[in-house]
């Protein structure tokens, strides 16, 4: 919602909107020159209001909502209104249930650095440009001449390219038409809007088929969409090191970093380093890269943003890395998202203990996937699992947290408050820290790094007075 926010600020437009809480986010919204209030209140919503946009993640009992349909506004959903922008510009779409943020945003590291005219759609902050919404100087001189025209479904370095991510939630993805479509994973999630996986993976099929023209479809090996894919559209398979037409190849570490051979179908180019840590994300890297080489992005252009990719916030987001205590935030929310976290710690810091706060998201999906948290959040040396974040869903009977932990097998685990969780954490100063899930925990990611960044400081009776407040 933001990155779209963003987007109409730069067109000229004035931009207002609500959200439940605030946030560094919206703080940044706000000095931007966004209007936005915290308030449910209907009088609080600008005299003209021109085009509104809703996210579903707000329910339709909202009173703002409801006062814009009994004006008789129309209200468009995020997805459409992103796939309108989008269906003007040649499109790289990603989509995944997990890997497709970082994956997204890679790609338009990867056009950028390169010089291309770039467009892109984040679902996370990127540390390279320190926003979820990029636009370069010639793809915003472009955007004003695409508006009312299509373009040919070819990429050239003419035209500016919008990079999306595609969101696979509420079928959102379904309004998007890519050039070039990812898929990075399609593991069983959004159970409370598909019933069961294999529905899950007719709606990523229906999405490749969605692809324009003679374009490309980039599919993690082992990934099958259910439905038949169009003839015209070429599909290629990636990999880490697998018999793949784009695949990593003598992966080695160096210095913390990992470095590898690029391999596509016209040949192996060595000398590849990812900037930031983690297989999962060389995995990811794998996608990205064959996404700019398919668009004629040259090697070398490849090579160097590859290697100067910083990250994305909140996506293995290392805040403190010392000798005695490392502190990594990450958005993981989904088991196979968990594990892969928690591996790639263990591959980086062998021997340590570590200690995980998780925050299970959604009382649907922590019912869905219980068996498959109860395993993987096993593979923590200690837990701390705090209460299930709702989101937009009302409780479920007999589903809490409490329920989770009391089948995790770890001896050492607790549930505990977000109001109780720094004092816990300063009286077992753990090796090593993980704050995991996708709700509001990223509020207490400040209040530990001010904790733990300097040895022996407490936060302030102001950090405290904050820290509350979020709660």
């Amino acid at each position: 919602m933001s990155a779209l926010a963003r987007y109409f600020l730069s067109q000229g437009a004035e931009v207002a909107g609500y959200d439940k809480a605030p946030s560094a986010l919206t703080d940044q919204l706000v000095k931007e020159g966004m209007k936005i209030h915290f308030i449910e209140d209907p009088s609080m919503i600008p005299d003209r209001v021109d085009q509104v946009i809703w996210t579903p993640a707000v329910p339709k009992e909202h009173r703002e909502y409801r006062y814009f349909l009994e004006k008789g506004i129309r209200v468009k959903k995020r997805a459409e209104v992103l796939g309108e922008i989008a269906s003007a510009f040649p499109t790289i779409a990603v989509a995944g249930t997990h890997g497709k943020t970082t994956t997204t945003t890679m790609i338009a590291h990867l056009f950028r650095s390169a010089g291309r005219a770039t467009m892109a759609f984040l679902g996370g902050i990127s540390k390279n440009y320190h926003t979820n919404f990029i636009q370069s100087a010639e793809g915003k001189s472009e955007i004003a001449r695409s508006e009312k025209r299509n373009f040919a479904t070819s990429l050239t370095r003419h035209l500016t390219t919008c990079i999306v991510e595609a969101d696979e939630f509420d079928r959102s993805f379904l309004f998007l038409t890519p050039d070039i479509a990812v898929i990075t994973s399609m593991d069983a999630d959004h159970l409370d809007i598909y019933s069961h996986q294999e529905q899950l993976k007719q709606s990523f099929g229906e999405f490749a088929t969605r692809i324009r023209g003679n374009g490309s479809l980039i599919l993690k090996e082992g990934v099958d969409p259910v439905g038949e894919i169009p003839g015209r559209i070429r599909v290629y398979r990636y990999s880490l090191n697998g018999n793949t037409g784009f695949r990593a190849g003598d992966i080695i570490v160096r210095d913390g970093l990992l470095h590898f051979d690029f391999i596509t179908p016209d040949g192996r180019f060595p000398g590849f380093v990812l900037g930031i840590p983690g297989m999962f994300n060389l995995e990811n890297a794998i996608a990205a890269l064959a996404a700019g080489w398919l668009s004629g992005i040259p090697e070398t252009d490849l090579r160097r943003g590859l290697k100067e990719f910083a990250g994305v916030v909140r996506r293995f987001d290392f805040r403190i890395r010392r000798d005695d205590f490392i502190y990594i935030d990450d958005y993981a929310h989904h088991p196979e998202e968990l594990h892969a976290c928690i591996q790639a710690v263990r591959m980086l810091y062998p021997g340590k203990r570590i200690t995980g706060v998780f925050q299970p998201h959604l009382y649907s999906r922590t019912r869905d996937l219980a068996e498959d948290f109860v395993r993987v959040l096993a593979e923590l040396d200690s837990l701390i699992l705090l209460e299930i974040y709702p989101a937009r869903e009302q409780p479920i009977k007999g589903v809490d947290s409490r329920m989770l932990l009391e089948r995790v097998d770890l001896s050492d685990k607790k549930l505990c408050s977000k109001e109780e969780m720094l004092d816990l954490l300063e009286k077992n100063r753990p090796e090593v820290l993980l704050t995991l899930g996708a709700g509001d925990i990223d509020q207490m990611v400040k209040p530990i790094t001010d904790l733990f960044g300097t040895p022996g400081k407490k936060p302030s009776a102001i950090d405290k007075k904050e820290r509350k407040g979020d709660l």
